[in-house]
């Protein structure tokens, strides 16, 4: 059986942030996951998952300024004190939520870096976050993102991923793996999730293009979820995707695979 967590950065944004834990339990879900609760305080979070019986499926390390166009800054040579001040931060909200998975979005590259100094940065950064995490018993994700959404960031492919992954050389690093960005960085989305299996730690869906709900476009997710379930995927799979609406109007989709 398929278990389907709650986006609630994309999903129910009609809601305050607080209030959308509730939409989503009344909507089946068991599991949320969003950028980040660092908005909030702790026991604020804590308190909307218990009264809504809703498990944290995972959220991001602190990603810099997101208004001001930050994408993450894992990879910035000039950002590695605020990167690195953000890990024990991450992790008291992932204790206070009983979350077991940590996202790390590398950061757009600046125009004219030097490109080694970017990649030292970033596997320098993720050597010293792994061991942390798993100190905690948390899990550590990075996350291809495609360039057409993002353009200019830096880690935009599985290649580049596993690249990263042997250069840390950590066995507390895993892969995000979103079904929507490798099937525009790269696609060949079955043969790649299986070959990746072992290194990958959360799996997200939504459809090309627009990014719309699973079975709005060209990916065969009926295919792609009998496949998971074939290869013993028990992870949350995030719904990432824009609802075009209000996002119970759009979840018709699931019912095929939820009990």
């Amino acid at each position: 059986m398929l278990s389907f967590s709650a986006n609630l950065t994309f999903l129910y944004t009609e809601l305050p942030f607080l209030d959308r834990f509730a939409a989503a339990a009344d909507d089946g879900f068991k599991a949320v996951e969003y950028l980040g609760p660092y908005d909030h305080a702790e026991e604020a979070v804590a308190e909307a998952l218990s009264r809504n019986g809703l498990e944290q499926a995972l959220f991001n390390v602190p990603s810099g300024d997101w208004d001001g166009g930050d994408r993450g800054i894992a990879c910035l040579p000039d950002r590695i004190g605020e990167f690195r001040a953000g890990i024990p931060k991450a992790l008291d909200y992932a204790e206070a939520l009983g979350c077991r998975r940590l996202n790390v979005l590398a950061g757009i590259a600046p125009q004219g870096a030097d490109p080694q100094a970017l990649e030292q940065t970033f596997v320098d950064n993720l050597r010293f976050a792994a061991p942390l995490c798993a100190e905690k018993g948390v899990k550590l994700l990075i996350e291809p993102i495609n360039t057409r959404d993002i353009p200019g960031f830096y880690l935009s492919t599985l290649t580049h991923a596993e690249h990263v992954l042997d250069a840390v050389g950590s066995d507390n690093l895993f892969i995000q793996f979103d079904f929507y960005h490798v099937q525009i960085m790269q696609g060949d989305l079955a043969e790649n999730f299986r070959r990746l299996k072992d290194r990958i730690a959360h799996v997200q869906v939504a459809d090309n293009p627009g990014r719309n709900a699973p079975g709005t476009g060209e990916i065969n997710y009926p295919f792609i979820f009998a496949d998971l379930e074939r290869l013993g995927y028990d992870g949350w799979i995030g719904c990432e995707y824009k609802p075009g609406g209000p996002t119970s109007d759009s979840l018709g989709w699931m019912d095929a695979y939820r009990t």
